[in-house]
């Protein structure tokens, strides 16, 4: 069952200020907290989904209206095969255990990434998600699950060409729009906020296209431990940003 966080006084001061509308998370570290308390790797991302949890209501709270996290990259499956396993029943767990408190609390559940390249189960789990949730008009929770980025862009690139190829394009009035609907992202504005947790500082081939101007996020913090500290940092961090896109600060003109 989803827990509320504390409304905290840093909270309530971010919220009188800037709040990202979209906050994307690469969920780093399950495998790592799990070896450091002598676990199989599994248990480092059940306790992952549990971090999951921690998160939705203070978000939802705070009137953030996306949040991607990225669950499952093309690259995973070359992971062992019992935690590849482990990892496409996930999906069934979380929804299993929570579909009645994400329609309780108005959170919409979507999917973005190579979902006919994953398991029927996991094909029939996430397809419950999605219809049951459909008239969800609160949090978006996207799950990024077999996604990847370069994939993402080779795929527009192709229907883009093929459109040309058809005489339904001219290439020459192709716009960033017309291939920003051609990703999975389709509809979805690109994130303000990238948090990435473990200490790694990479994007891992993670909303490429879409991150070009988002502000990053890196916490030492694995993955199953992020909390509602973590967060309130997180938030309070990019409060303080100023985001320019290219054009000189307003402290400068």
């Amino acid at each position: 069952m989803l827990k509320e966080w504390r409304c905290t006084k840093a909270l309530r001061d971010i919220k009188q200020g800037k709040i990202p509308n979209h906050i994307a998370i690469i969920m780093d570290g399950n495998g790592r907290w799990a070896r450091k308390r002598g676990l199989p790797r599994v248990a480092g991302h059940r306790a992952g989904m549990q971090a999951i949890n921690r998160c939705l209501l203070g978000l939802r709270a705070l009137e953030v209206k996306y949040l991607t996290l990225y669950a499952f990259s093309t690259e995973n499956w070359r992971r062992p095969k019992a935690e590849v396993d482990f990892l496409m029943d996930l999906p069934g767990q979380f929804l299993g255990k929570e579909l009645n408190s994400l329609l309780e609390n108005n959170i919409k559940f979507g999917i973005i990434g190579d979902i006919e390249g994953l398991p029927a189960h996991t094909q029939e789990a996430v397809a419950e998600g999605l219809e049951k949730t459909r008239k969800n008009t609160g949090l978006n929770l996207i799950f990024a699950l077999n996604y990847g980025a370069r994939e993402e862009i080779l795929g527009a690139a192709r229907q883009l060409g093929q459109l040309c190829k058809n005489g339904q394009l001219d290439p020459q009035a192709i716009s960033a729009t017309d291939f920003e609907n051609c990703l999975y992202t389709r509809g979805i504005p690109s994130p303000d906020l990238v948090i990435r947790t473990s200490g790694e500082i990479r994007i891992s081939n993670f909303l490429l296209w879409q991150a070009a101007y988002s502000e990053f996020y890196v916490t030492d913090v694995l993955w199953p431990d992020f909390g509602e500290d973590d967060f309130d940092r997180a938030l309070q961090n990019y409060a303080t940003r100023e985001r320019r896109f290219g054009q000189v600060s307003a402290k400068e003109r």
